[in-house]
């Protein structure tokens, strides 16, 4: 019912799919000056060897669509390891790392047979000409033990043989945690940072407009004033933003719209602060149906 409701709503706008989903989907990607120059110090801290990698952002903000776009666009001397919101102890940490380069181990391998194993996987890649680089999203989770640990890891590297490359993506939370006084010797292996803000405000309506188009839009469908209000109510955040346009075009289908102005927007808006016991907009109109 849900699936067949929302190729009807797409129907309804002359898209193929669904524009604002929630999934970080990199064929969707916006190049706001923001996301263009966090994408670059990525770009940059790769293309100078830098240790660690520091991208901070507000949640919502799009730094895992940049990551997609990353490990999409990445040249194929690159060997990626993905780790997404690793906790637990220290020591369990190499266990995430391992995982993610596809590397088995059992689970009571003592942690130096763990260890030694990694840095056999990270000559044996530099020796066929490929670097490895670890990729650390929701970073804001790791505790001080484990970036320590991850810092013990960036030793590896010596002066004419770089073997590992450490990418933390995180909230600004990751930040204050690497400013601590305990983390000084962290701080200084970060060669490379960037906070990625929220989009300013003449951006949103770019921003609404891209997504139609890469959905198949043949024309405006958000007015001005609605964009304008959008950003009113997401402060920018491309999270926020993707949920109420996304409710906004569900409320226009049900009720036989040609396009969102910002009296609907103002609904969608009241709707959302209600009691989030209740259903999405989307389930309650899809359901009447």
């Amino acid at each position: 019912m849900m699936s067949s409701s929302i190729q009807i709503y797409a129907q309804h706008f002359g898209l193929r799919g669904r524009p604002f989903s929630l999934l970080p989907d990199p064929d969707y990607l916006f190049w706001s000056p923001g996301h263009t120059r966090a994408y670059a110090m990525l770009e940059y801290g790769l293309a100078t060897f830098a240790p660690i990698t520091v991208i901070t952002g507000e949640v919502g903000a799009g730094k895992t669509t940049l990551i997609r776009h990353l490990l999409r666009a990445a040249p194929q001397e690159l060997t990626i390891g993905l780790i997404s919101n690793a906790h637990g102890e220290r020591g369990r940490l190499l266990h995430w790392v391992l995982s993610s380069l596809g590397q088995d181990f059992g689970e009571r391998t003592p942690y130096v047979r763990r260890f030694s194993q990694f840095e056999a996987f990270l000559r044996a890649e530099r020796e066929a000409g490929r670097h490895t680089v670890l990729i650390f999203d929701e970073a804001q989770n790791l505790s001080e033990k484990m970036l320590e640990e991850l810092r013990c890891f960036s030793n590896m590297n010596g002066e004419r043989d770089e073997l590992l490359q450490i990418v933390l993506v995180g909230q600004p939370e990751l930040s204050r945690i690497i400013g601590r006084p305990g983390m000084v010797q962290f701080a200084q292996r970060v060669a490379a940072r960037f906070h990625l803000a929220a989009m300013p405000r003449e951006a949103v309506g770019d921003y609404i407009a891209h997504r139609l188009k890469v959905a198949g839009a043949g024309r405006e469908i958000f007015t001005p004033e609605a964009c304008d209000m959008i950003y009113e109510a997401s402060r920018g955040l491309p999270r926020v933003i993707n949920q109420l346009c996304d409710y906004a075009l569900v409320y226009a289908f049900a009720e036989e719209r040609n396009g969102v102005s910002a009296d609907l927007v103002r609904q969608v808006v009241a709707e959302r602060r209600l009691s989030m016991a209740s259903p999405p907009p989307a389930e309650r109109v899809f359901q009447q149906g």
